[in-house]
């Protein structure tokens, strides 16, 4: 049996910038982009979530929920980067079967460990004490026998909590979780569960496996082993990446040219949170296109300097917008993928069963 300890650092980008700025602590502190941008929230303080502000939430909305929140950008990316070293260092010290998922979380697998200590727990409590301990920060995990269970317990008592899943615990755990709370089940999924009466894993649980494949493609294989516990994905370290992007599917089909191109500065804000969490940047950038009548259209371009940013990303949108057919064809969805990547967090993208490396739900 494998011992997996999913670390998640909590709200890591504001809790530096309270860490480092005292007048900021106890308030609500929204790091991303200004109100009066198209920016996005990359994260924020427990005293900013209280409002109902969240990571992609476009900034005027979060400062709509809260006048008063204090806006910090992130254009010091090094300090952030300064801390995830150190953290990462920390897990070194007990295994080197460390899987990053970005600067402030990651999965170990401790069944064999450095420090010969048989307990998990025993040692996910060591990592929390030492973050603390080296950085000032504050980290959750959850502990357990595969990475799907250990992920979902991370986040159980947030912030600064750890919870265990032992294997006799797992039926019932699973059983109880709301679909939500299931990692790869967005909203569009989530709605259209609870709309078969699927509110928690017991009831996705009396599904068979044909009946998950017909209702949701290949993921079905994966809901239906997730809610029985079974996970067999090995932590595999600084795996490479081949691309990531985001994408939006619109409740209206588009045709105007400026909202279209609205939108896209929206995904390529999204996009920047992106690379600056994982210290990525990129070489080519693809447009997807899909038309009302969901015909597909794709176009790429290379980019002889890197992509950093929403700015450079956006730059190279035009030429590619004019090599299809949007706005004079309703749209309804719009899509940015950057490859070529180069970084020092490569990674393939977490079991997202469709694997499909755009985020395909919509926010």
């Amino acid at each position: 049996m494998r011992k997996i300890i999913h670390v998640d650092m909590d709200a890591f980008y504001a809790s530096v910038e309270q860490r480092d700025n005292p007048s900021l602590r106890g308030k609500p502190v929204v790091v991303g982009g200004p109100p009066n941008s198209r920016g996005v929230v990359s994260t924020c303080s427990y005293e900013a979530r209280v409002y109902g502000i969240h990571s992609a939430m476009p900034s005027v909305q979060a400062y709509k929920l809260c006048p008063h929140a204090i806006f910090v950008s992130h254009h010091n990316f090094e300090k952030y980067k300064e801390a995830s070293d150190i953290i990462r260092s920390i897990f070194f010290r007990y295994t080197d079967l460390v899987e990053p998922l970005s600067l402030d979380e990651a999965y170990l697998d401790v069944t064999e460990n450095k420090v010969n200590n048989p307990s998990a727990t025993m040692i996910a409590q060591e990592i929390r004490q030492k973050i603390y301990e080296e950085t000032q920060l504050t980290a959750s995990a959850g502990v357990s026998f595969n990475k799907f269970i250990a992920k979902i317990a991370s986040d159980i008592q947030k912030p600064n909590g750890m919870t265990v899943i032992r294997p006799q615990e797992a039926e019932e755990f699973i059983e109880k979780l709301s679909i939500r709370k299931f990692w790869g089940i967005g909203k569009k999924t989530e709605a259209r569960m609870k709309s078969m009466g699927i509110e928690n894993g017991f009831d996705l649980k009396k599904l068979e496996m044909y009946e998950l494949l017909e209702a949701f493609g290949k993921s079905g294989s994966y809901y239906y082993n997730a809610v029985r516990g079974i996970d067999n994905r090995p932590v595999v370290p600084e795996r490479r990446r081949k691309s990531l992007g985001r994408e939006n599917t619109f409740t209206s089909d588009l045709t105007d040219s400026g909202e279209i191109m609205s939108e896209l500065e929206q995904i390529s804000a999204r996009i920047e949170e992106d690379l600056k969490r994982q210290n990525l940047q990129a070489r080519q950038l693809t447009l997807k296109v899909k038309y009302h009548d969901f015909r597909l259209c794709t176009r790429s371009v290379q980019s002889p300097t890197a992509l950093k940013n929403k700015d450079d990303i956006i730059s190279l949108v035009p030429g590619l917008l004019k090599k299809t057919d949007a706005g004079a064809i309703p749209v309804r969805l719009l899509g940015l993928s950057l490859g070529k990547l180069q970084g020092d967090l490569y990674k393939e993208p977490e079991a997202q069963m469709e694997l499909n490396l755009f985020a395909s739900e919509t926010p």
